[in-house]
């Protein structure tokens, strides 16, 4: 679990300056780039476990043995017989290939495109021949058709990926930051400008962080990251708030329950508590508190956000829905249908909840 540090320095007359929690947030930040860079030479084969990657592969499945019946009926009232033959024969073949593609998934996902296909078709064809052995039929022909609708359904998955990767993410992702940076650093700014003269070596703690934040936020993030990573970088975006806002700012972690091995799109909760403090925390005077909880519940990751909701605070700001609906997009573009997020007021508090597929790292390095 990471460390709950605080804004100050230790004051001893045998340490001019103390420097431990910038050092601390330096190491943070060169694991986090580390990391990035070997995910980025990673490949994206498409996951059969999420549900909307497997509701498309069921789609092509069918409207492809659809179009075989329709090519091999001479009547159209023999349509439906044929169709379902066509069904019974291919359905073994077919929820034998998916089931071994779902449960390969982790390991196919580590490798390149070109050969997590290879190995797919390559036991597609051994499943067709056997499948074909066992129902007493020709091999010659159900050997190619199965090849060619696994070929099809690879094909679409690969075009899907390149349209939406990195174009259309990327453009979004650049969006995101181009918002999140000028804002956080006016802010940062004037966090740093208050306590400048008062706290000179909070000051310069404040400043080495913002170095090590902006190095986070001008990376490229196109992969899922660690949990810790995204815990790390809000911590500090929410420490240099705290310089400016004082103790009208108090933030309270419930990481007790959290899965620090599940992996989340970057940038995805800092916006979330930046939007906190927005609405939360600065159109009054008094004091609030921004609580942000992390579970896992079976086989789902829960962030939720809570912070005060003031009615009026429309006067103060018009609102920020760009950055939840990035943080839309990019989840049903990293997870389809199995992530969402729920926004709105509750018992009084306004309250952030994604709910993301809790995808395990395989970088037990990390965890430690």
């Amino acid at each position: 679990m990471i460390d709950n540090r605080g804004g100050a320095p230790a004051s001893t007359k045998s340490q001019p300056r103390s420097v431990v929690p910038s050092n601390h947030a330096r190491n943070a930040t060169s694991q986090i780039l580390a990391r990035s860079e070997r995910s980025a030479r990673e490949a994206v084969f498409p996951d059969l476990r999420n549900v909307g990657i497997l509701a498309r592969a069921l789609v092509l499945y069918v409207a492809m043995v659809s179009a075989y019946a329709i090519s091999i009926t001479a009547r159209p009232i023999d349509l439906l017989l044929n169709l379902s033959i066509a069904l019974a024969e291919s359905l073994p073949v077919a929820a034998s290939v998916g089931a071994a593609w779902a449960l390969g998934s982790p390991a196919l996902r580590r490798l390149a495109y070109w050969q997590a296909a290879g190995l797919m078709v390559l036991f597609t064809a051994l499943v067709a021949i056997a499948a074909a052995r066992w129902m007493d039929s020709v091999a010659w022909r159900s050997v190619p058709l199965a090849l060619i609708a696994l070929t099809a359904v690879l094909v679409y998955f690969h075009t899907l990926g390149r349209a939406l990767s990195p174009a259309v993410t990327e453009a979004r992702l650049q969006a995101l930051q181009a918002r999140i940076r000028p804002h956080f650093l006016f802010n940062s700014i004037n966090g740093v400008l208050g306590v400048l003269r008062a706290e000179p070596r909070r000051a310069e703690a404040a400043l080495m962080d913002m170095a090590d934040l902006f190095r986070v936020l001008m990376r490229e993030n196109r992969d899922l990251q660690p949990i810790d990573d995204e815990i790390t970088l809000t911590r500090q975006y929410l420490d240099l708030e705290k310089l400016r806002l004082g103790d009208r700012l108090n933030v309270v972690w419930k990481l007790d329950k959290m899965p620090a091995d599940a992996l989340v799109p970057p940038l995805v909760l800092q916006p979330i508590a930046e939007n906190a403090v927005y609405h939360g925390i600065e159109p009054t005077q008094a004091a609030g508190t921004i609580e942000i909880e992390v579970t896992r519940l079976r086989s789902e990751v829960m962030i939720t956000v809570k912070n005060p909701f003031l009615e009026q605070a429309g006067a103060h700001h018009g609102g920020n829905k760009m950055a939840m609906s990035n943080i839309r997009e990019r989840l049903a573009l990293h997870f389809d249908a199995e992530a969402r997020m729920v926004c709105g007021p509750r018992d009084g508090r306004y309250q952030v909840q994604l709910v993301l597929p809790y995808r395990k790292s395989l970088d037990t390095k990390a965890m430690v």
